[in-house]
């Protein structure tokens, strides 16, 4: 909610071209998009004014909830007033500004959001490369390199600075890939990928390899480690690699390792000829793979129908394999955190990437050169995903619902549609109460139609909720049973706002990211002159007083309401 300095109120044009683009390059500067609005004829149908408005504008009608076309648009109106007017001067043929609102009452878009507002869409190419070229020059790069005894580069590892911010807020889960080769050098290409908020992959890093050795992969992981402050992921994809396994287990003690899927059913492919082709056997191999069976004793069962029917109990890969399923089966790891991430869909989808790449004859540099074109990518498409999500509320199926229209306000659109999948679910489940002990209450649940029965308990003393689905210690995320469970417990909504953000850290960390991500690209701005400097600097210490005096106000507010 600002007002742009600038006033334009009495300023004049010749053309209502030239007014449009008066007024669209001052709601660039300032950070918003314009509509077009109302033109004024007299009787003899000749214009004689014309308005735009902030695209934010009035207020949107309410929608058919049946229509698909409305369910997944934003709600971007938000009763915005600012707007200019123009009026015809008869004394001199112009037009001139006879009406100026410059306060929005909303947030305005941030400098390196600007090239997404729709009216500023048609910046050149030419332009946008530039831009692009001129902010990758500036950015921080971390390079480490391995050589042998005769000074030789072995190995080679590279990150520039958003990726560790990227990794501050996204590292929780990895997935480390060593499936491209460079041709000209014979090296292997292992990027570091992970999932954001909305679901996308971000690069953290990559490295050149020259083997597939236990020592090459210790130095990487300890070399990563030390470039991401120390943190170690929760949960790392990778192949099977027993080198690679080797590296993962002295240098990330206590990560859980998990086999990434897609590279399986690559594997499976070449090692199981015909029967891979079976439609049956890959319903049943697939539905160990992709996480289809819900309990390990499900699993057991599958996987033993499988190797009877098609006579493979005696197979050598199928054997190794399964001896490595707590890796690889879902069912074994749902109460380890993974973002849900499907890792076989990060590895394909960046798998076309650098096969892409990598089938190129190119240098190590053209090679680095073609990277920092897709992490920029990558990185634009997030910074799209996220104003566009910034622009107004979800549409939610009932705008009467608490937990909704919280999670609208707080959730990126594809985490928001998964809650409200979750919460239009819970309207099937069923639940009765199977016993108590002190504070701790018992239910068991199962979903109309399905056999399953489970199991959620309910502290009354802290209103801590588990289900044992363990959707939210795997995602983050509440799930169907415990949404039941709350709904019929008739929790208020201040409450709603309480469980939705139970997993703490998840908002902190958006936070964070919006807040480092901005710093970031302005001090790498401020940085460049001495007197920029000094402007970032002051700015700096008045913003940490003033932020100082917000936190002491805050614990004395909380202080006085004990």
């Amino acid at each position: 909610m600002e007002s742009f300095e600038e006033d334009l109120l009495g300023k004049v044009v010749s053309t209502e071209e030239d007014a449009y683009n008066l007024y669209n390059s001052y709601a660039t500067r300032t950070g918003f998009t314009v509509r077009r609005g109302q033109k004024r004829y007299n009787t003899k149908k000749v214009l004689r004014q014309f308005s735009y408005f902030c695209s934010k504008e009035g207020f949107r009608l309410d929608s058919d909830p049946s229509k698909v076309s409305m369910a997944n648009k934003l709600e971007t109106r938000t009763g915005c007033e600012a707007r200019i007017r123009f009026a015809f001067q008869d004394d001199n043929g112009m037009w001139k500004v006879s009406h100026f609102v410059s306060k929005h009452n909303h947030e305005l878009a941030m400098p390196e959001e600007r090239q997404f507002l729709r009216s500023n869409r048609k910046v050149s190419e030419a332009h946008l490369d530039c831009y692009n070229v001129v902010n990758k020059e500036k950015m921080v790069m971390i390079e480490a390199v391995q050589v042998d005894q005769e000074n030789r580069m072995t190995n080679f590892f590279w990150r520039d600075g958003r990726s560790r911010i990227d990794y501050d807020c996204f590292g929780d889960v990895v997935v480390f890939d060593t499936t491209y080769r460079t041709n000209r050098y014979n090296m292997i290409c292992a990027p570091f990928v992970g999932v954001n908020h909305h679901w996308k992959n971000v690069l953290f890093g990559c490295a050149f390899l020259l083997d597939e050795k236990t020592d090459s992969f210790i130095w990487l992981f300890e070399t990563f480690l030390e470039s991401m402050g120390g943190r170690k992921p929760k949960t790392i994809f990778t192949d099977q690699c027993q080198a690679m396994a080797n590296g993962i287990e002295k240098v990330f003690p206590g990560v859980c390792h998990r086999l990434c899927s897609w590279h399986i059913s690559q594997n499976a492919a070449r090692n199981l000829g015909s029967y891979y082709g079976n439609p049956e056997f890959n319903h049943m191999f697939n539905k160990c793979l992709q996480g289809y069976c819900e309990t390990k004793l499900e699993f057991q069962s599958t996987w033993d129908d499988l190797l009877a029917k098609f006579n493979l109990t005696g197979n050598l890969w199928l054997k190794t394999l399964y001896s490595l399923c707590a890796k690889w089966c879902p069912v074994f790891s749902q109460h380890i955190f993974t973002a849900k991430t499907k890792s076989s869909q990060r590895s394909k989808s960046t798998n076309n990437v650098f096969h892409q790449m990598s089938t190129k004859t190119m240098s190590l540099t053209q090679f680095v050169h073609h990277y920092d074109k897709q992490a920029e990518k990558m990185h634009s498409r997030e910074l799209e995903e996220s104003f566009c999500c910034n622009q107004g509320l979800l549409s939610r199926i009932s705008k009467s619902s608490g937990p909704l229209n919280h999670a609208a306000t707080i959730y990126t659109r594809k985490i928001f549609k998964l809650f409200e999948k979750e919460f239009v679910d819970s309207l099937g489940v069923m639940m009765h109460e199977v016993g108590s002990d002190g504070t701790i209450h018992s239910f068991e649940l199962n979903e109309e139609g399905h056999k399953r029965v489970y199991i959620v308990q309910l502290n009354s003393l802290n209103c801590s909720i588990s289900c044992s689905c363990e959707m939210f210690e795997s995602m983050g995320l509440l799930c169907r049973h415990t949404l039941t469970k709350y709904a019929k417990k008739g929790f208020e909504a201040s409450e709603h706002g309480e469980l939705l953000q139970t997993k703490g850290k998840a908002s902190v960390t958006l936070r964070r990211n919006t807040l480092m991500r901005t710093t970031y690209d302005v001090l790498t701005k401020a940085s460049e002159t001495e007197n920029t400097t000094r402007i970032a600097l002051q700015k700096l210490r008045e913003i940490a007083g003033l932020i100082e005096k917000e936190m002491i106000k805050s614990k004395g507010e909380d202080y006085f309401s004990i």
